[in-house]
């Protein structure tokens, strides 16, 4: 459970991110409040994570999650650009947070 946990704080990390660019400032309502509905949220459910996992470990992965979740989303819902450098380092990240999850010590 600890590791779905930590994918339901990475979600909401992302959601929160994007609710947050939405709200525009935090000028309109139901962003701004989703917004910070799945920050306290993400943090939870992180807190909830890290009572069985490294706190090096779940950070990292949470972190990671929120960055290549709300990269992609940026893409595809704002029009973002990506250099190949940018797609590069996201793919590195993507690496990291798979190798965090398969050399974790269960």
């Amino acid at each position: 459970m600890r590791w779905i946990y930590l994918l339901i704080a990475g979600a909401l990390e992302i959601t929160w991110a994007v609710a947050m660019k939405m709200s525009n400032g935090f000028s309109v309502l139901m962003p701004s409040i989703i917004a910070g509905v799945g920050y306290i949220a993400s943090a939870v459910f992180l807190a909830i994570a890290l009572k069985q996992l490294p706190p090096g470990t779940a950070y990292a992965m949470w972190t990671g999650m929120g960055i290549v979740g709300t990269t992609l989303l940026g893409v595809f819902l704002f029009h973002e650009k990506l250099s190949v450098p940018q797609v590069i380092c996201v793919i590195l990240i993507v690496v990291g947070i798979a190798g965090l999850k398969i050399l974790a010590k269960d």
